[in-house]
Protein backbone atom coordinates (compact mmCIF):
# COMPACT_ATOMS: atom_id res chain seq x y z
CA UNK A 1 0.00 0.00 0.00
CA UNK A 2 1.20 3.68 -0.69
CA UNK A 3 0.08 6.73 1.50
CA UNK A 4 -0.18 9.83 -0.46
CA UNK A 5 -1.06 13.32 0.78
CA UNK A 6 -4.03 14.84 0.14
CA UNK A 7 -4.75 18.10 -0.09
CA UNK A 8 -8.59 18.78 1.32
CA UNK A 9 -11.26 16.41 1.83
CA UNK A 10 -13.16 17.80 -1.27
CA UNK A 11 -10.67 15.99 -3.42
CA UNK A 12 -10.92 12.33 -1.99
CA UNK A 13 -14.86 12.94 -1.89
CA UNK A 14 -16.12 10.63 -4.51
CA UNK A 15 -13.30 7.91 -3.32
CA UNK A 16 -14.02 8.18 0.14
CA UNK A 17 -17.78 7.74 -0.36
CA UNK A 18 -17.27 4.76 -2.27
CA UNK A 19 -14.97 3.12 0.86
CA UNK A 20 -17.13 0.70 3.63
CA UNK A 21 -17.96 2.56 6.76
CA UNK A 22 -19.92 1.24 9.87
CA UNK A 23 -19.95 4.58 11.46
CA UNK A 24 -21.05 8.15 10.65
CA UNK A 25 -17.75 9.33 12.13
CA UNK A 26 -15.90 7.57 9.43
CA UNK A 27 -18.08 9.21 6.71
CA UNK A 28 -16.75 11.90 4.43
CA UNK A 29 -19.89 14.18 5.47
CA UNK A 30 -18.57 13.83 9.12
CA UNK A 31 -15.00 15.09 8.54
CA UNK A 32 -15.55 17.68 5.92
CA UNK A 33 -18.21 19.62 7.75
CA UNK A 34 -16.25 19.00 10.82
CA UNK A 35 -12.99 20.64 9.08
CA UNK A 36 -14.91 23.41 7.91
CA UNK A 37 -16.92 24.26 11.45
CA UNK A 38 -13.86 23.32 13.99
CA UNK A 39 -10.77 23.44 11.75
CA UNK A 40 -9.32 26.93 12.30
CA UNK A 41 -6.27 27.13 13.85
CA UNK A 42 -5.29 23.64 13.01
CA UNK A 43 -3.20 21.97 10.51
CA UNK A 44 -4.43 19.30 7.80
CA UNK A 45 -2.42 16.07 7.54
CA UNK A 46 -4.43 13.92 5.19
CA UNK A 47 -3.75 11.01 3.97
CA UNK A 48 -4.91 9.01 1.23
CA UNK A 49 -3.83 5.23 1.45
CA UNK A 50 -4.16 3.26 -1.53
CA UNK A 51 -3.36 0.07 -3.39
CA UNK A 52 -3.16 -0.14 -7.22
CA UNK A 53 -3.70 3.59 -7.56
CA UNK A 54 -7.43 2.55 -6.00
CA UNK A 55 -8.04 4.37 -2.68
CA UNK A 56 -8.53 1.75 0.05
CA UNK A 57 -8.65 4.05 2.87
CA UNK A 58 -7.82 7.06 4.54
CA UNK A 59 -5.89 8.87 7.41
CA UNK A 60 -8.10 12.19 8.57
CA UNK A 61 -5.42 13.41 10.48
CA UNK A 62 -4.52 17.02 11.94
CA UNK A 63 -1.27 18.98 14.17
CA UNK A 64 -2.24 21.22 16.46
CA UNK A 65 0.53 23.29 18.87
CA UNK A 66 0.37 23.77 22.79
CA UNK A 67 3.09 26.03 23.14
CA UNK A 68 6.32 24.36 21.49
CA UNK A 69 4.62 21.29 21.78
CA UNK A 70 3.42 20.00 17.99
CA UNK A 71 0.37 17.26 18.83
CA UNK A 72 -1.02 15.29 15.37
CA UNK A 73 -4.94 13.76 16.26
CA UNK A 74 -7.82 12.52 14.27
CA UNK A 75 -10.07 15.04 13.05
CA UNK A 76 -13.26 15.19 14.33
CA UNK A 77 -13.10 15.28 17.73
CA UNK A 78 -14.74 16.07 20.33
CA UNK A 79 -17.96 15.35 18.52
CA UNK A 80 -17.07 12.32 17.49
CA UNK A 81 -17.78 8.99 19.72
CA UNK A 82 -15.74 7.00 17.56
CA UNK A 83 -12.07 7.75 15.65
CA UNK A 84 -9.53 5.82 14.11
CA UNK A 85 -8.43 5.08 10.76
CA UNK A 86 -11.02 4.74 7.76
CA UNK A 87 -11.14 1.93 5.50
CA UNK A 88 -8.61 -0.76 5.32
CA UNK A 89 -5.45 0.85 7.04
CA UNK A 90 -3.33 -0.99 9.45
CA UNK A 91 -0.71 0.17 12.18
CA UNK A 92 1.85 0.25 9.30
CA UNK A 93 0.32 2.65 7.12
CA UNK A 94 -0.46 5.06 9.81
CA UNK A 95 2.92 4.71 11.10
CA UNK A 96 4.25 6.07 7.84
CA UNK A 97 1.93 8.56 7.79
CA UNK A 98 3.47 9.67 11.41
CA UNK A 99 7.07 9.50 10.11
CA UNK A 100 6.39 12.24 7.44
CA UNK A 101 4.68 15.08 9.99
CA UNK A 102 7.03 16.88 12.55
CA UNK A 103 5.74 16.26 15.49
CA UNK A 104 5.85 15.50 19.34
CA UNK A 105 2.87 13.47 20.64
CA UNK A 106 0.34 11.62 18.90
CA UNK A 107 -2.94 11.15 20.30
CA UNK A 108 -4.94 8.39 19.29
CA UNK A 109 -8.72 9.38 20.87
CA UNK A 110 -11.63 6.85 21.01
CA UNK A 111 -10.19 4.03 18.89
CA UNK A 112 -12.10 0.88 19.47
CA UNK A 113 -10.87 -0.97 22.27
CA UNK A 114 -10.98 -4.31 21.00
CA UNK A 115 -7.88 -3.50 18.41
CA UNK A 116 -4.99 -3.13 20.80
CA UNK A 117 -3.83 0.31 19.00
CA UNK A 118 -0.83 0.49 22.21
CA UNK A 119 1.10 -2.52 20.95
CA UNK A 120 0.31 -2.18 17.17
CA UNK A 121 1.49 1.61 18.00
CA UNK A 122 4.42 0.95 20.11
CA UNK A 123 2.68 3.30 22.35
CA UNK A 124 0.86 3.69 25.86
CA UNK A 125 -2.98 3.18 26.70
CA UNK A 126 -3.64 6.69 28.02
CA UNK A 127 -7.35 6.06 28.53
CA UNK A 128 -9.78 3.60 28.45
CA UNK A 129 -13.76 4.45 28.35
CA UNK A 130 -16.63 2.53 27.82
CA UNK A 131 -18.29 1.91 24.85
CA UNK A 132 -21.73 -0.43 25.35
CA UNK A 133 -22.91 -2.63 22.42
CA UNK A 134 -25.53 -4.60 21.79
CA UNK A 135 -24.93 -7.51 19.85
CA UNK A 136 -27.84 -9.86 19.62
CA UNK A 137 -29.14 -11.68 16.13
CA UNK A 138 -32.87 -12.86 15.28
CA UNK A 139 -33.97 -9.53 16.65
CA UNK A 140 -35.77 -7.95 19.53
CA UNK A 141 -37.62 -11.08 20.79
CA UNK A 142 -34.13 -13.04 20.89
CA UNK A 143 -32.71 -9.90 22.91
CA UNK A 144 -35.32 -10.08 25.42
CA UNK A 145 -35.11 -13.57 25.84
CA UNK A 146 -31.56 -13.22 26.85
CA UNK A 147 -32.22 -10.61 29.61
CA UNK A 148 -33.78 -11.05 33.13
CA UNK A 149 -37.24 -11.27 33.66
CA UNK A 150 -36.86 -8.33 35.78
CA UNK A 151 -35.47 -6.81 32.52
CA UNK A 152 -38.07 -7.61 30.99
CA UNK A 153 -41.09 -7.08 33.04
CA UNK A 154 -39.61 -3.34 33.55
CA UNK A 155 -39.74 -2.54 30.27
CA UNK A 156 -43.56 -3.59 29.45
CA UNK A 157 -44.37 -2.19 32.65
CA UNK A 158 -42.98 1.45 31.60
CA UNK A 159 -44.68 0.94 28.06
CA UNK A 160 -47.91 -0.52 29.66
CA UNK A 161 -48.33 2.89 31.86
CA UNK A 162 -47.25 5.23 28.50
CA UNK A 163 -50.38 3.51 27.27
CA UNK A 164 -52.81 3.65 29.33
CA UNK A 165 -52.30 7.60 30.60
CA UNK A 166 -51.60 9.15 26.88
CA UNK A 167 -51.84 8.98 23.28
CA UNK A 168 -48.90 7.19 22.41
CA UNK A 169 -46.98 7.81 18.79
CA UNK A 170 -43.73 6.83 17.86
CA UNK A 171 -42.80 9.20 14.89
CA UNK A 172 -39.25 8.76 12.19
CA UNK A 173 -38.24 11.72 10.40
CA UNK A 174 -37.85 11.06 6.74
CA UNK A 175 -38.99 13.88 4.63
CA UNK A 176 -36.64 16.36 4.13
CA UNK A 177 -39.53 18.81 4.31
CA UNK A 178 -39.88 18.14 8.07
CA UNK A 179 -36.15 17.98 9.04
CA UNK A 180 -35.50 21.76 10.26
CA UNK A 181 -38.72 21.77 12.20
CA UNK A 182 -37.91 18.05 13.86
CA UNK A 183 -34.35 19.32 14.67
CA UNK A 184 -35.77 22.59 16.46
CA UNK A 185 -37.87 20.39 18.83
CA UNK A 186 -34.69 17.89 19.51
CA UNK A 187 -32.24 20.77 20.34
CA UNK A 188 -35.02 22.31 22.30
CA UNK A 189 -35.86 19.14 24.36
CA UNK A 190 -31.80 18.58 24.54
CA UNK A 191 -31.53 21.96 26.06
CA UNK A 192 -34.51 21.68 28.43
CA UNK A 193 -32.38 18.75 30.16
CA UNK A 194 -28.63 20.55 29.56
CA UNK A 195 -29.05 24.27 29.29
CA UNK A 196 -25.66 26.19 27.86
CA UNK A 197 -24.20 23.01 28.38
CA UNK A 198 -26.17 20.84 25.68
CA UNK A 199 -23.71 18.85 23.09
CA UNK A 200 -25.21 20.02 20.29
CA UNK A 201 -23.42 23.65 20.23
CA UNK A 202 -22.82 24.45 17.90
CA UNK A 203 -26.38 23.55 15.89
CA UNK A 204 -25.12 24.61 12.64
CA UNK A 205 -22.81 22.00 12.29
CA UNK A 206 -25.41 19.40 13.83
CA UNK A 207 -27.83 20.93 11.39
CA UNK A 208 -25.60 19.98 8.10
CA UNK A 209 -24.56 16.63 9.34
CA UNK A 210 -28.51 16.12 9.67
CA UNK A 211 -29.26 16.97 6.22
CA UNK A 212 -26.08 14.95 4.51
CA UNK A 213 -27.55 12.15 6.77
CA UNK A 214 -30.95 12.14 6.06
CA UNK A 215 -30.18 12.11 2.02
CA UNK A 216 -27.84 9.35 1.95
CA UNK A 217 -30.31 6.97 4.19
CA UNK A 218 -27.99 7.26 7.46
CA UNK A 219 -30.23 9.11 10.07
CA UNK A 220 -32.42 8.17 12.48
CA UNK A 221 -34.20 11.09 14.55
CA UNK A 222 -36.90 9.30 16.40
CA UNK A 223 -39.89 11.02 18.23
CA UNK A 224 -41.82 9.92 20.76
CA UNK A 225 -45.05 11.99 20.92
CA UNK A 226 -48.05 12.33 23.81
CA UNK A 227 -51.49 13.24 23.30
CA UNK A 228 -50.09 15.52 20.03
CA UNK A 229 -47.14 16.74 21.79
CA UNK A 230 -43.29 16.12 21.18
CA UNK A 231 -42.37 14.27 24.82
CA UNK A 232 -38.81 12.89 23.72
CA UNK A 233 -36.14 12.43 20.91
CA UNK A 234 -33.88 10.34 19.96
CA UNK A 235 -31.25 11.24 17.56
CA UNK A 236 -28.38 8.53 15.67
CA UNK A 237 -27.43 7.06 12.90
CA UNK A 238 -27.56 3.91 10.63
CA UNK A 239 -24.04 3.05 8.27
CA UNK A 240 -24.28 -0.04 6.66
CA UNK A 241 -26.01 -2.79 9.41
CA UNK A 242 -24.97 -0.81 12.39
CA UNK A 243 -26.74 1.81 14.35
CA UNK A 244 -25.21 4.45 16.77
CA UNK A 245 -27.11 6.56 19.29
CA UNK A 246 -26.04 10.03 19.38
CA UNK A 247 -27.96 12.28 21.49
CA UNK A 248 -31.47 12.68 22.88
CA UNK A 249 -33.88 15.17 24.56
CA UNK A 250 -36.77 14.92 27.24
CA UNK A 251 -40.06 16.85 28.69
CA UNK A 252 -38.59 16.35 31.96
CA UNK A 253 -42.42 16.86 32.97
CA UNK A 254 -43.27 13.58 31.14
CA UNK A 255 -40.16 11.46 33.80
CA UNK A 256 -43.17 9.82 35.65
CA UNK A 257 -43.96 8.12 32.74
CA UNK A 258 -40.39 7.63 31.65
CA UNK A 259 -40.63 8.58 27.94
CA UNK A 260 -37.44 9.01 27.31
CA UNK A 261 -36.34 5.41 28.09
CA UNK A 262 -39.49 3.64 26.23
CA UNK A 263 -38.36 5.89 23.16
CA UNK A 264 -34.98 4.05 23.59
CA UNK A 265 -36.87 0.80 23.86
CA UNK A 266 -38.59 1.36 20.49
CA UNK A 267 -35.74 2.28 18.65
CA UNK A 268 -33.66 -0.58 20.00
CA UNK A 269 -37.01 -2.51 19.18
CA UNK A 270 -37.08 -1.38 15.35
CA UNK A 271 -33.26 -1.64 14.87
CA UNK A 272 -33.02 -5.34 16.06
CA UNK A 273 -36.06 -5.97 13.94
CA UNK A 274 -34.47 -4.47 10.89
CA UNK A 275 -31.32 -6.33 11.57
CA UNK A 276 -28.90 -4.61 12.13
CA UNK A 277 -25.44 -6.71 13.50
CA UNK A 278 -24.68 -4.04 16.23
CA UNK A 279 -26.53 -1.44 17.73
CA UNK A 280 -23.94 1.19 19.80
CA UNK A 281 -24.77 3.19 22.64
CA UNK A 282 -21.49 4.99 22.43
CA UNK A 283 -19.48 6.48 24.31
CA UNK A 284 -20.01 6.78 28.26
CA UNK A 285 -20.35 4.45 31.09
CA UNK A 286 -24.29 5.40 32.22
CA UNK A 287 -26.13 3.06 34.20
CA UNK A 288 -28.85 2.57 31.44
CA UNK A 289 -26.57 1.72 28.68
CA UNK A 290 -25.08 -0.79 31.10
CA UNK A 291 -28.39 -1.95 31.53
CA UNK A 292 -29.72 -2.74 27.71
CA UNK A 293 -25.96 -3.76 26.51
CA UNK A 294 -24.63 -7.29 25.97
CA UNK A 295 -20.97 -6.38 25.63
CA UNK A 296 -18.11 -3.56 26.02
CA UNK A 297 -15.02 -3.67 23.88
CA UNK A 298 -14.24 -0.02 24.91
CA UNK A 299 -13.10 3.24 23.48
CA UNK A 300 -9.22 3.34 24.01
CA UNK A 301 -6.98 6.25 23.99
CA UNK A 302 -3.74 6.04 22.43
CA UNK A 303 -0.46 8.36 23.40
CA UNK A 304 2.83 8.06 21.45
CA UNK A 305 5.53 10.00 22.15
CA UNK A 306 8.49 11.13 18.88
CA UNK A 307 10.41 13.55 20.60
CA UNK A 308 12.30 14.04 23.52
CA UNK A 309 9.90 17.01 24.20
CA UNK A 310 7.22 14.48 23.38
CA UNK A 311 8.64 12.21 26.02
CA UNK A 312 8.46 14.35 28.88
CA UNK A 313 5.00 15.99 27.94
CA UNK A 314 4.03 12.26 28.38
CA UNK A 315 5.75 11.33 31.99
CA UNK A 316 3.88 14.02 32.91
CA UNK A 317 0.49 13.27 31.52
CA UNK A 318 0.72 10.50 32.64
CA UNK A 319 1.58 11.27 36.63
CA UNK A 320 -0.62 14.52 36.35
CA UNK A 321 -4.34 15.52 36.15
CA UNK A 322 -3.66 19.23 35.38
CA UNK A 323 -0.90 18.29 32.44
CA UNK A 324 -3.22 15.72 31.23
CA UNK A 325 -6.27 18.16 30.73
CA UNK A 326 -3.40 20.57 29.06
CA UNK A 327 -2.50 18.19 27.00
CA UNK A 328 -5.68 17.04 25.75
CA UNK A 329 -6.84 20.88 24.41
CA UNK A 330 -7.09 21.25 20.81
CA UNK A 331 -4.51 23.97 21.44
CA UNK A 332 -3.62 26.71 18.03
CA UNK A 333 -0.62 27.58 16.13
Amino acid sequence: MIVERAISFAELRAEWSALPVRSVFATWEWHDAWWRHFGGGLELELRAVRKEGELVGVLPLCRSRLGPLRIVRFTGRPQADEQGPVGAVGDAQLLAALAEIEHDVFLGEQLPGSEDWPRRLAGRRFRLESGPVIRRAGGWQAYLASRSANFRQQLQRRERRLHERHDVVFRLTVEPVTLERDLDVLFTLHRSRWGTASAFAPETFHREIARSALETGRLRLWFLDLDGTPAAAWYGFRVGNVESYYQAGRDASYDDVSAGSVLLTHTIRQALDDGVAEYRLLRGDEAYKRRFADDDPGLETVIRPNSARGRAAVTAALAGKRARAVLFRRGSD
